[in-house]
């Protein structure tokens, strides 16, 4: 078994574990040799971790070791002070399908300091970070911290849903921070991470040095602060360091999947402290930014995929239709890219069909009927039991009219039940006012406006 063998492993291991168990437990290893036994050597960043790798990964890790090297029989895991970031292991979580990694403009120098936290993706820089209005206020905060100087506001608190952008903001924010100063001490690590820790210092008995750690830092950055929810010691930890860092006037910037005073099960303390700072949210993503972001990746992969035609509309297309997550719409497009470099063809709405199916089906955001009545009825300003209602005057037909094409659009509900939903109205009427809309778009832009924005606040 070799550097190169381990490397080589790394993909399918990620393949085999998920991406999260992968960046949490495999990729801190660090691959130090094999004895002529058949021992793989691992390092691990502390005992436990080791132990607790050995007990849920070791006999997967063995199996896959050994398809590349039958003289591996045994994994040993040995603590080291150090714990460099694996052979390909940014290429193979970030980007299995060969996308080109960017390195950030930082020197190797004023990478962060080796203490026991997650290894940084060179490619969340602000550089890549496409800005648009659902992000810009995270974004503003996230680069204004990064500027570094005096800490106006202790923690920054970014909070969104998954692939929104959180852990991009923070790892930018760590690579600016080391990049304008290579003396700072930045800590990023995930909750879960901090957990572990504090968990395996409690059993070796050297609470100090775990005190001592988490407190000389210059910057402390959490990811995923939700986890330690419901977890009394480690909470009690947690809100020691984080007031001993603050007293010293240190800058602490947390994330999560919801506001502080949404997480379940956290000490009001806690949450006191963590809205006492800036608390910035992550809104969804719009059809505007979502092409931004396809647009700056189709760029990225001109040099992988030189001469790769990209018709018309299908970046439009996926927009629009693949809305909840980034980081399903980035692998779409990278899957999309591979298939058409495979089998030689142009990307066009036929080999979106063909090689996105799954994804499309997945992405398929189920609007109801009644989101599509309330919203309409905002935008015009008029009661929901008006549009619903008997009453034909036109300030209150028009709208009626789009809620009915919108619900023939973006629903899969026949004529007949979109009537019913609709004050008991015939399926005529329905099929009526949705010829009429379509009408109206060709011939007023205002409505036509009207329309497709409507519909992008519902598909967003």
């Amino acid at each position: 078994m070799t550097q190169e063998q381990w490397g080589a492993l790394q993909e399918q291991i990620c393949k085999t574990v998920g991406q999260n168990n992968y960046k949490t437990w495999i990729e801190p290893l660090c691959f130090t040799g094999m004895s002529d036994e058949g021992v793989v050597s691992l390092q691990a960043p502390t005992s436990f971790f080791g132990s607790y790798v050995s007990q849920n990964f070791g006999d997967m890790l063995l199996s896959q070791m050994s398809t590349l090297d039958k003289r591996a029989r045994r994994i040993a895991f040995h603590v080291g002070q150090a714990v460099p970031a694996p052979v390909k292991a940014a290429d193979t979580v970030a980007a299995p399908t060969n996308e080109p990694v960017a390195k950030p403009s930082a020197s190797a120098n004023s990478a962060p300091k080796d203490l026991p936290g997650a290894p940084l993706d060179s490619r969340f820089t602000f550089d890549t970070f496409v800005v648009g209005k659902p992000n810009e206020l995270a974004h503003a905060a996230a680069k204004r911290v990064a500027e570094g100087g005096p800490v106006t506001f202790n923690p920054l608190f970014l909070y969104g849903g998954v692939g929104l952008g959180k852990t991009h903001l923070m790892h930018a924010i760590a690579w600016e921070l080391t990049q304008r100063n290579p003396s700072l001490t930045v800590l990023y690590l995930s909750a879960e991470q901090f957990m572990y820790r504090f968990v395996q210092a409690l059993r070796e008995r050297k609470m100090m040095d775990f005190k001592e750690m988490f407190r000389s830092v210059d910057v402390l950055m959490v990811d995923d602060v939700q986890f330690i929810a419901g977890k009394d010691s480690t909470q009690e930890e947690f809100f020691h360091t984080f007031n001993a860092l603050v007293d010293q006037n240190k800058q602490i910037i947390i994330s999560a999947d919801r506001a502080p005073d949404e997480i379940k099960d956290l000490e009001n303390r806690i949450r006191s402290r963590l809205q006492s700072g800036l608390v910035v949210d992550l809104h969804p993503t719009d059809y505007e930014l979502r092409l931004g972001i396809l647009q700056t990746k189709v760029d990225s992969y001109r040099a992988l995929y030189p001469g790769l035609v990209i018709e018309e509309g299908v970046l439009e297309f996926l927009a629009h239709r693949i809305s909840t997550n980034v980081r399903v719409l980035e692998g779409a497009l990278t899957r999309l890219f591979a298939f058409a470099s495979l089998v030689g063809k142009p990307i066009n709405m036929d080999l979106v069909q063909d090689s996105l199916s799954d994804v499309l089906r997945a992405s398929e955001r189920k609007i109801s009927i009644d989101e599509i009545q309330r919203k309409v009825a905002e935008h015009y300003n008029i009661r929901l039991s008006d549009m619903i209602g008997p009453k034909r005057v036109r300030t209150f037909a028009r709208p009626r009219q789009v809620a009915m094409y919108l619900c023939k659009q973006l629903t899969a509900r026949s004529l007949p039940e979109i009537g019913r939903r609709f004050g008991g109205r015939d399926h005529t009427t329905v099929m009526h006012g949705v010829r009429r809309i379509e009408e109206l778009r060709q011939q007023d832009g205002q409505i036509d406006e009207d329309v497709e924005m409507l519909r992008r606040a519902l598909e967003a």
